[in-house]
């Protein structure tokens, strides 16, 4: 269980750091529902940050996978740092370059036709961003999680900071002391857009707090190792750009295909976005997994028993993303009652609660498929991911095309689940037939029909009784039952997991001995 214990540690330090940064993020997120004047300023915000993700994908065009990969094996590491930042650093300036160009044109097909200033600022966040990636990978090969874990945090602070220094202190103070030299740079015309420009300075300090990692750095490349770097990376950037499609394209075309003016299309994507953030917290589980799995699969993949081992996390992974889908989607009225959201300011927001369920089931089939997706990273088959990826990319186009003008949001949350259930599945049968891992499929199969199973007589619950106190108790109840079940399931592995291992696995023995004492 060394494998193990490794990947727990690693996943603890780096994973950490992305759970903090995240719920603090998430905060910011539900802060702007009181923050903001109206739901259409946060459909407005969604909007910009849904377009530029895709932006943010080809800026860095997946050379932080390649970094990765080539590491392990490319003796001069100072040289494949120089080369994959001396590659960003160019592809940047020009995509920097033309945003900025274009700024224009492209506030026009992000629908923010008054704002070009918001793309330029996007321009230079993105600029920023890309440039801090590899040094980024750098701590996390040199395994450095300490510097690591306090400047992702420290990223994400620095949001959170500047954004209720604008969007809530200085409006305070231009009230009620407006002479104050605080506001010499303030305008409160600009509004939402304090948001990005909060954005860009903290990526800005960012990259500052990395001048270590980039010290050594100069400006060359090994021409054979980058044409190797971008054939590895390349697809993996059309995987990227298709992940975008299937995770943020179905509110770029709630945009586009709701017949409604355009300040109630804004509304619409902003009260969808409230339960896609609820259903992201998934993702957070699922992205603080691959914080310490990606590197540790490229450096378990020589042992004899990679296999099995990557068997073995997938097991605790799908518990794990199993647990953290009943805990969100079982308790949805707890989380919608102790105020994360304005419900009162707001109480459109509450409408998207309804599609909490499709939406984080579809989070677990995607985290599941990015745990499958080691078959191709692997055998450098990067190629397969992308027409993996493309496939699922073609469903979401398609069901939304389809479903949004018959179903609104509501079509877009179901386009979101089957697209991920059937990439999941096309990379099982695909990855088992090129790198056979011997997965419980029919056990982790099981799992996720238990829960889902679980969600839809907890929705019965609610539909059928409408009284908070009946729908709490049956989600504490659900959620217990399963918990229980799955540690008994399992509690040899359970028992050897590093520091919690020994409590779960005595607590569970003792328990039934306990019981089985008081049946005698």
């Amino acid at each position: 269980m060394s494998s193990i214990r490794k990947l727990a540690n690693q996943t603890v330090w780096y994973g950490g750091s992305y759970v903090a940064a995240r719920f603090l993020n998430v905060f910011l997120k539900f802060a702007l529902t009181y923050f903001l004047a109206t739901s259409a300023s946060y459909g407005q915000m969604t909007k910009m940050y849904v377009y530029t993700t895709f932006l943010a994908v080809i800026f860095t065009y997946g050379l932080e996978t390649a970094y990765f990969r080539f590491v392990q094996q490319h003796k001069d590491k100072q040289e494949l740092f120089n080369t994959s930042v001396t590659s960003i650093l160019l592809s940047t300036f020009f995509l920097t370059l033309a945003m900025i160009i274009w700024a224009q044109p492209l506030a026009d097909i992000f629908k923010v036709v008054h704002h070009p200033e918001w793309v330029r600022w996007f321009a230079f966040i993105l600029a920023f961003d890309a440039l801090a990636a590899i040094p980024f990978d750098r701590l996390r090969q040199e395994e450095r999680p300490v510097k690591y874990a306090f400047l992702k945090f420290l990223n994400v602070f620095l949001q959170v900071f500047f954004t209720l220094y604008f969007l809530v202190f200085c409006p305070w103070l231009l009230k009620h002391h407006p002479d104050n030299a605080l506001l010499q740079f303030y305008n409160p015309a600009i509004g939402v857009g304090y948001v990005f420009i909060a954005n860009l300075i903290a990526s800005v300090l960012t990259l500052c707090f990395l001048y270590k990692e980039l010290r050594g750095f100069r400006i060359k490349a090994n021409k054979a190792l980058w044409k190797q770097l971008l054939i590895y990376s390349l697809p993996l950037m059309i995987v990227g750009l298709g992940g975008m499609i299937n995770e943020v394209v179905d509110r770029v075309l709630l945009d586009h295909l709701l017949p409604n003016p355009e300040k109630v299309k804004d509304q619409i994507i902003g009260v969808y976005q409230i339960g896609y953030q609820f259903a992201m917290l998934i993702n957070i589980f699922i992205q603080v997994f691959k914080m310490g799995a990606e590197p540790f699969f490229f450096n378990e993949m020589d042992k004899a028993n990679a296999k099995e081992t990557y068997a073995r996390i997938m097991k605790f992974f799908v518990i794990g993303t199993c647990w953290t889908f009943l805990g969100i989607v079982l308790f949805r009225d707890v989380w919608k009652l102790i105020g994360f959201v304005d419900i009162r300011k707001h109480p459109e927001y509450a409408a998207g609660f309804n599609v909490i369920p499709q939406l984080a089931l579809g989070y677990v089939c995607l985290g599941v498929y990015y745990n499958l997706s080691i078959w191709y990273k692997l055998t450098n088959r990067t190629r397969a991911g992308a027409t993996v990826t493309i496939i699922g990319a073609i469903v979401t186009l398609a069901l939304n095309f389809w479903w949004i003008p018959k179903y609104s949001y509501v079509g877009c949350a179901w386009a979101s689940l089957i697209c991920y259930f059937i990439m999941m599945v096309i990379s099982f049968i695909w990855g088992q037939k090129v790198y056979p891992v011997p997965y419980e499929w029919k056990k982790l199969g099981a799992y996720i029909l238990i829960v889902t199973i679980f969600c839809g007589f907890h929705q019965w619950i609610m539909d059928y009784f409408h009284r908070f106190s009946i729908t709490l108790v049956s989600g504490i109840i659900l959620f217990l039952v399963f918990f229980i079940f799955t540690l008994l399931r399992d509690k040899k592995e359970f028992s050897k997991l590093p520091v919690v291992g020994k409590y779960i696995g005595g607590g569970i023995q003792k328990a039934v001995a306990e019981g089985s004492s008081r049946r005698q």
